[in-house]
């Protein structure tokens, strides 16, 4: 019997079911090429993502010029510290206590001291040891003062002491015509002249030229002190512009005493020394090698004109 051979239906579903499987396989090659690249999409917009968010990393090194200026600018902060701290050692004579300031900052300027006035203090300014040896004649002239004896003086000022003869002339002028001065005696009097006779000068010099014209008189002055020498009062620049630093008084009270004392010798006074511990020292008292107890003062007599003297000293 023969075998019935196959309808053409039946060879037409026999080749759909034969070819079923391979579409089936072709498909999911397809989706899985799709997928991958889906993810290989998705993988390089995260990478980009992930590039533009993540955090900056550390900025790249100045310039070398805009590193300089800031080792200048950090330099310059530490030398103005020290500098004001070399400045308080000057002032204080001690090391200051260290700065709260924040370290690479310069430290607030150090401001003036107020004197009891209000006016802050000047620095003391340095004075010349040496001049020329010449001297100007203060100008001007006043009328006699005191009774007795009338002592003609003019005023002369060494050239480049820096003191101005006519303002001198007057202080001193002043101080000879104050009723605490010599005049108090009733039997001595002064008068300032520029011109014509006298009878000595009050020469203010330099410590050089004070050493020298003293020395050539015997007297040593070893470029701190005055003198009294021949026809000549010889005041010492250092300490017309200094005074002493046995003399907590003004600076022109000292000038009173330097004035006193070596007029005083002009008319016939010796050295005195301190009467009793708290009572004002003699005019007459070489007072700037010390008060022995005594009270810094400018003036051979009271106010009430008692004079306030002490015991001579051999």
């Amino acid at each position: 019997m023969r075998a019935a051979r196959p309808t053409e239906s039946s060879a037409r579903r026999g080749r759909r079911r034969s070819s079923r499987p391979g579409h089936r396989s072709a498909a999911r090659r397809r989706g899985a090429a799709l997928v991958l690249a889906l993810a290989a999409s998705v993988t390089v917009l995260g990478a980009a993502v992930w590039a533009l968010d993540r955090p900056a990393g550390p900025s790249a090194p100045a310039p070398a010029a805009q590193r300089l200026s800031d080792q200048d600018a950090a330099a310059t902060a530490d030398q103005a510290a020290t500098g004001q701290a070399a400045t308080g050692r000057a002032t204080a004579g001690h090391s200051p206590a260290p700065s709260a300031t924040a370290p690479g900052r310069p430290a607030t300027a150090p401001t003036a001291t107020p004197s009891p006035g209000g006016t802050p203090t000047a620095a003391p300014t340095a004075d010349p040891t040496h001049g020329p040896g010449t001297f100007t004649v203060a100008p001007g002239a006043a009328e006699p003062v005191g009774r007795g004896t009338i002592r003609r003086y003019r005023v002369e000022v060494e050239d480049g002491s820096g003191v101005d003869p006519a303002a001198a002339a007057a202080q001193i002028q002043a101080i000879l015509a104050d009723p605490r001065g010599w005049t108090s005696d009733r039997h001595n009097g002064f008068q300032l002249v520029s011109s014509g006779a006298y009878d000595f000068t009050v020469k203010i010099a330099t410590p050089d030229t004070v050493d020298s014209i003293c020395g050539a008189g015997g007297l040593d002055t070893h470029g701190e002190v005055n003198c009294d020498v021949g026809p000549q009062v010889v005041v010492n620049l250092k300490r017309w512009n200094t005074g002493s630093p046995q003399f907590d008084g003004p600076i022109d009270e000292y000038r009173a005493l330097i004035v006193n004392h070596e007029v005083g010798h002009r008319i016939g006074h010796g050295h005195e020394t301190c009467p009793g511990r708290g009572k004002p020292a003699p005019a007459m008292m070489q007072q700037i090698y010390g008060l022995k107890g005594c009270v810094a003062n400018a003036w051979p007599y009271s106010p009430t004109g008692g004079y306030l003297g002490g015991p001579a000293v051999p």
